[in-house]
């Protein structure tokens, strides 16, 4: 009878330990799948703000079957702190700045963008210009860099819009076709701490371009997107471009320099938008044509200054933005520095 009893007893506890087993098992397929279930939600989320997003490429940056030879012209301008005086006596002597000097470099800006792609460049067919405005247009009144001011903020409203104008013109008798995607900087907004909520419409950024687009209305040749996102998607060919200013990123005085506050915003927007593309933005005053490597970054038309020189203590810079061709082939190609200064012409 004892020997039944543990035979019983040992059956019980094998069936015991396969239930115990197949549980595990169960339970850890379980955790498996909600995991898996929980990363497509994410994704998900992440491409329904994409299905959100209003991208509104004008139809000639995107067409259906491209020339085998075609290319668009992508230039950003940013930082130009249009109306800022810059004294050559207190940086020694590398850089000045001021009004006249400022409209002589945008000028030879679009200048320089329609040699370097209408004469220089062969057996390519231009179809168009893509400008993206990334903000910092004015230097406004936040700072003490405004002090010297040229004018006061509508005045300068009203003479730079008018420049801005005149460079798109330029830009698109030369090309065709030109379209603007605008963002907004830190130094056009009207309050003293950043904004959040507002930050595109309460910004000179925003209304500048406004202003520019409203003397152009009736070129049909030159388009403007201007929204209040402080990213802005351009879509060219099948090459994708966010736009941004840069000043979320925070840091760079470190003997990184600037490199690590930027690949972390750069992270950080490939991991909110949970898709792949080219990260264009301005704010540091530093040239960095990086494109294979998902990254350009703008410099100044403006140049060295006094802030520069005395509070971050780095090295001249040459005023220069960031242009170049993107194919249906190849993407972003022809990477190409735009110096906006002839110190000669400029006379100082």
């Amino acid at each position: 009878m004892a020997l039944a009893d543990d035979a019983a007893d040992a059956a019980t506890a094998a069936k015991l330990a396969s239930v115990r087993a197949d549980r595990d098992r169960w339970r850890n397929l379980h955790d498996r799948v909600a995991a898996k279930a929980a990363g497509l939600e994410d994704r998900l989320d992440a491409l329904s703000r994409l299905a959100d997003e209003d991208l509104d490429p004008p139809k000639w940056a995107a067409p259906k079957r491209p020339g085998k030879h075609d290319a668009i012209v992508t230039a950003i301008l940013s930082d130009c702190h249009w109306d800022e005086v810059v004294n050559p006596d207190e940086i020694g002597g590398v850089n000045a700045y001021d009004r006249e000097i400022a409209t002589q470099r945008l000028r030879h800006w679009a200048t320089s963008i329609v040699e370097q792609f209408s004469y220089y460049v062969t057996n390519i067919k231009i179809t168009g210009c893509v400008v993206m405005i990334g903000g910092d247009l004015l230097t406004g009144n936040l700072h003490d860099l405004a002090e010297t001011n040229e004018d006061h903020l509508p005045g300068s409203l009203v003479y730079w819009s008018e420049q801005l104008a005149a460079a798109l013109m330029l830009l698109a008798d030369a090309f065709g076709k030109v379209h603007c995607p605008v963002v907004v900087g830190n130094h056009g907004r009207l309050t003293k701490k950043p904004r959040t909520k507002g930050r595109a419409r309460d910004n000179l950024d925003w209304l500048l371009p406004q202003m520019a687009a409203a003397h152009l209305k009736g070129d049909q040749r030159i388009s403007f997107a201007i929204g209040d996102d402080p990213d802005a998607w351009v879509e060219v060919f099948d090459t994708t471009y966010l736009l941004t200013h840069g000043d979320q990123a925070k840091g760079g005085g470190g003997i990184g320099g600037i490199w690590p506050p930027i690949m972390r915003l750069a992270a950080r927007k490939r991991q909110r938008y949970g898709r792949d593309f080219i990260l264009c933005m301005g704010h540091w005053h530093q040239l960095i044509m990086a494109p294979g490597q998902g990254l350009v970054v703008n410099g100044s038309p403006k140049g060295y200054d006094e802030y520069v020189a005395t509070i971050l203590n780095a090295p001249p810079e040459r005023p220069q933005q960031a242009v170049w061709l993107t194919t249906p082939e190849h993407g972003p190609t022809m990477q190409v520095p735009i110096f906006c200064d002839d110190r000669q012409a400029e006379g100082w």
